[in-house]
């Protein structure tokens, strides 16, 4: 009896090992399982994957001095930014009308509401009207205020939703962008109805409900972003603590790359809106007041909070690891849905190294202020070819409408990561697939189709390197 229980436990022994044995080969086939998105397995989806195929992940790729000087030239030489602390005291009619206009153009296609109706032209004179372009002064002292909470930027001062096609209600033609708190902007016209700004910032204009923005004298305002010590947001977002007592500092949403003044200092046995500040960062946030002034006051947020006291260094390692926490997350064109779109993405991965970015596709690709790439119709496949075998982790390749963000080079192949609403590649029959992958993915860039005709090389316009 005694001989067959140690048989029995040396055999539940060896099969306990041979599991251990077998258990990592079971794991590392599950990680290799295919997505059903051509060339892509799910060990592909983590950032440490292409980092181990780096040889130097942690190298500088722009040092501190550099990216401070690049954002000078793009604020100096790119036509899509502005510097808004060098806006004159006064604004001129002529200025004012030429920032609402540039955006606020009437739509000449039809557009369709959420519902598939056609909006009536009524509808549309009524958003022009709103516009208030004859009430504009001659003159007006220049204005200031900082952005309280993560605000919606339309082209016309309406909430209305407006598409181009029916049942396409994930592009909202109205929808421009998005301002987080703490950004800074010039006020400069009323809507008619006065729930409305326009406003300007250094990368974008466009309307906004006033109860977004706090108005504040210019040094304030300006100084805000200058305050040290500070905090970085480095994960995809981060919200602040739930607090009761102050509900316009609740539980607000920081995106990657926002920059916050950190009350570093502080005494950790005080209290902040209802809580110890001890097991929290105390920072500081704009705040609006009942008369629609500036206010900066305390806020928390937890411990657990993926930020850092500083901008992450340039490199690739960093460029991966930032890329990859948005990754699934749904595409939402000009920031809708609480997310970003393709241009807002690798704007928001390099903002968290410092690095400053024009806002859209059509700006960033052909931007002077970057280390630019430019292709066009006299540029053969074989140079294309060329361009995408150099192609390094970092670069951003632009095609019409959309710009992808390079992650490494696999099986020879370059890969890129990007948020996008489409996606299609050739199957196995030869036709066109339409992936609708829809968010932030991972695919390789040769497989992919702008059409049946055409690849993305076929059609890359430019390639923009943010590095010497």
């Amino acid at each position: 009896m005694t001989r067959h229980r140690w048989a029995l436990g040396r055999w539940i022994g060896l099969a306990a090992i041979a599991l251990l044995l077998v258990q990592p080969a079971l794991q590392a086939r599950e990680t290799t399982r295919a997505t059903g998105v051509v060339g892509v397995d799910t060990a592909q989806l983590d950032p440490a994957y292409w980092i181990g195929l780096q040889r130097r992940p942690d190298a500088i790729v722009l040092e501190r001095d550099a990216i401070a000087a690049q954002n000078r030239r793009l604020l100096q030489m790119d036509a899509s930014t502005r510097d808004i602390a060098t806006l004159p005291d006064a604004l001129s009619a002529t200025q004012v009308r030429a920032w609402i206009e540039a955006l606020s153009s009437r739509p000449a296609r039809t557009l369709y509401d959420q519902g598939g109706a056609e909006i009536a032209v009524a509808r549309v004179d009524g958003w022009v009207e709103a516009l208030d372009l004859a009430a504009i002064p001659p003159s007006q002292p220049t204005r200031y205020g900082l952005i309280v909470q993560r605000a919606p930027l339309r082209t016309f001062p309406t909430r209305t939703r407006v598409f181009n096609r029916i049942g396409d209600t994930d592009i909202d033609r109205f929808q421009e962008n998005a301002f987080f708190p703490g950004t800074p902007v010039a006020i400069v016209h009323e809507s008619r109805d006065r729930d409305w700004w326009f406003v300007v910032g250094n990368l974008y204009a466009a309307w906004i409900e006033k109860r977004f923005v706090a108005e504040g004298d210019k040094a304030t305002v300006l100084g805000y972003a200058d305050r040290t010590p500070y905090l970085v947001v480095t994960g995809a977002e981060v919200r602040t603590t739930t607090t009761p007592e102050q509900p316009a500092l609740s539980d607000l949403q920081l995106d990657m790359g926002v920059r916050v003044p950190w009350l570093r200092d502080f005494p950790g046995e005080r209290g902040v809106n209802g809580q110890a500040a001890y097991a929290s960062y105390v920072i500081e946030l704009p705040v609006r007041d009942a008369d629609g002034r500036l206010r900066i006051a305390p806020a928390l947020l937890p411990r657990t909070a993926d930020v850092s006291p500083d901008y992450l260094p340039l490199t690739p390692g960093n460029l991966l690891r930032q890329g990859f926490k948005f990754l699934g997350e749904r595409y939402g064109w000009g920031h809708d849905y609480d997310a970003r779109d393709c241009s807002g993405f690798v704007s928001e991965v390099y903002r968290s190294m410092g690095v400053i970015l024009p806002r859209n596709t059509r700006d960033q690709g052909v931007s002077p202020a970057l280390n630019r790439i430019a292709l066009n119709a006299a540029d053969d496949a074989a140079r294309r070819a060329q361009l995408a075998h150099e192609l390094r982790v970092g670069d951003l390749v632009y095609i019409p409408g959309h710009v992808m963000m390079v992650i490494g080079h696999d099986q020879g192949m370059p890969y890129v990561i990007h948020d996008t609403n489409g996606g299609s590649w050739r199957g196995a029959d030869g036709r066109l697939v339409s992936g609708h992958l829809n968010g932030v993915s991972v695919t390789p860039l040769t497989p992919l189709r702008f059409d049946q005709e055409h690849s993305y090389i076929d059609r890359m316009t430019n390639i923009q390197r943010i590095r010497p």
